[in-house]
């Protein structure tokens, strides 16, 4: 007797061979059975006829790590057919923190992680797993967060890591590699990450290959006087080079400035890898992106933490040094930036930083300066897209071309909060195997699928996850491959996708006919 027997679809077992007509039989949290099951018994049969029937998505950049602690459902991933997202990205979470630096980092982090409660323990990365095994309904895996590990070693200060601190963050990053994590992750563009230099990284990332992780890179584009080769990804190989560590590249596609220049984008990484440097990478499939506002600050303005933050900005001499300092910026360059997350000034939700100004009668650099004080730095923003469909549309081909390649899996990067998110949190992935593909038909629906389940679950080391095969735990989604696609858009981003009917994790139904069913079944993996 099988708990949940999937019937009459097509298997599309994550190897990215062909898919093949057979039956799913769940016992429990795995898969017992795969073949011709008609004659068996079961609790449950969800008919799959017309449907392939695949693993869960494996999202390897996701930004839930606050909302899966207040919304627990996560429809908005879940809905997508992911069953597994990996948190800690670009070093932004919580864990290993002190009580109170966790207090600290939460307050810093609210303009793209939200609000989780104020009294967690985040003191070691078995204290933060535990917050989401059997609590949520995704399974979650964790990279060890950069700012963190600088936290609890040198504070919120722009200070070099050296001696015995730099022993004890490696002591961090191993003891977290232990209890649970799959690696090690940073972002040069936030702090207190970019204060590292590349000698410290090389150390840092020492440590996560003794222990087997993946060191995930945010390139930086901050404090490049400190780093190999000017930062970016000459920096991110020389790390790899010299730790001899495994290295993820986060969100690598292309954009206004380089569409249709994949070639390109990717030549120093395919030199790299010939040489023998170990190297994946990850996109989702949107032509702009999305962070925390105070990201676009200078650098030296984050020294201190929040608490100092706010007095600069309220000082008048320094707010104005400031505000021209963001008007001037290259490196992130604010007039194409939309509110995204503004929760004491939601109606500025979807508001262009530019109309705002002009209702204010001040600066846009003035006026941004003006928001992150009126919300405690708690703002988030995305980038408006480009003007040029033809562009928009080369982005697009970009995508399926370097997803084509072994060595690319799909990473949201969803920031889940705020009335109107950037709609990569709601419909990367059906997106992908929906829109895209039948646009733009240069890969199979099969190999597809093995990106976005197989080759993320060896390359982080998810154990017994992501393939349809028997004793792996019962990660699935069913889905109309005829059918299937994101209806999210940036007007109106909180709109779930069409054509994936079922999805089961660990062998529970989390949706059940395009409707959350409100288990939470999900593991602290792997």
């Amino acid at each position: 007797m099988f708990d949940v027997l999937i019937a009459g679809g097509t298997v599309v077992d994550g190897t990215g061979r062909p898919g093949y007509p057979a039956d799913v039989g769940v016992v429990g949290e795995k898969i017992e059975a795969v073949g011709d099951l008609s004659a068996a018994e079961a609790r449950r049969v969800i008919d799959a006829t017309g449907h392939a029937v695949s693993p869960g998505f494996i999202d390897t950049h996701a930004h839930s790590d606050g909302m899966l602690l207040v919304d627990r459902q996560h429809a908005a991933g879940l809905r997508q057919g992911i069953t597994t997202e990996i948190l800690g990205q670009d070093g932004l979470s919580y864990a290993p923190l002190s009580a109170e630096n966790y207090r600290v980092y939460r307050r810093y982090l609210g303009g793209i992680l939200g609000d989780p409660p104020e009294d967690l323990d985040m003191s070691s990365v078995a204290a933060f797993r535990s917050h989401y095994h059997e609590r949520c309904a995704v399974n979650t895996a964790y990279l060890v967060a950069h700012g963190a590990v600088r936290l609890e070693t040198v504070g919120f200060r722009d200070a070099p890591l050296t001696g015995d601190g730099l022993e004890k963050a490696k002591g961090l990053i191993r003891d977290g590699i232990e209890q649970g994590a799959v690696g090690f992750a940073t972002g040069m563009s936030y702090h207190p990450n970019s204060w590292s230099d590349t000698t410290e990284m090389i150390e840092l990332c020492r440590a996560a290959e003794e222990m087997g992780g993946v060191y995930v890179t945010h390139l930086r584009n901050v404090n490049t006087d400190r780093a190999f080769g000017g930062g970016g990804v000459p920096e991110a190989l020389e790390i790899g080079r010299r730790s001899g560590v495994k290295v993820h590249f986060s969100h690598t596609r292309t954009g206004p400035d380089t569409a249709g220049k994949v070639d390109e984008l990717l030549a120093e990484i395919d030199a790299a890898k010939a040489e023998g440097v170990d190297c994946t990478l990850e996109l989702y499939p949107y032509a702009s992106g999305s962070s925390l506002a105070l990201s676009s600050l200078p650098s030296y303005a984050n020294d201190g933490g929040p608490d100092a933050m706010l007095a600069r900005l309220t000082d008048a001499e320094e707010r104005s040094k400031l505000a021209r300092s963001l008007e001037d910026s290259r490196r992130r360059p604010i007039g194409d930036t939309v509110i995204s997350y503004a929760p004491r000034n939601s109606h500025l939700e979807g508001m262009a930083l530019a109309d705002i100004a002009r209702q204010r009668g001040l600066s846009m650099g003035e006026t941004l300066l003006e928001l992150l004080v009126e919300e405690d730095l708690q703002l988030g923003f995305w980038g408006t897209p480009p003007d040029s469909v033809r562009v928009w549309e080369q982005i697009s081909r970009d995508s399926m071309d370097l997803l084509s390649r072994p060595d690319y899996m799909v990473g949201s990067d969803s920031v889940p909060i705020g009335r109107l998110p950037h709609p990569r949190a709601y419909g990367t992935f059906p997106r992908f195997l929906g829109r895209l593909r039948r646009r733009f038909p240069v890969m199979s629906l099969e190999q597809m699928v093995q990106r976005m389940t197989d080759n993320a679950a060896r390359r982080f080391g998810l154990t017994r996850r992501g393939l349809i095969e028997k004793g792996y735990f019962a990660d699935v989604v069913v889905f109309d491959p005829g059918r299937i696609i994101d209806t999210a858009t940036y007007d109106d981003p909180r709109q779930f996708p069409v054509g994936i009917p079922h999805v089961l994790v660990n062998g529970q139904i989390a949706v059940d006919h395009e409707q959350c069913t409100g288990v939470l079944a999900g593991q602290a993996a792997p």
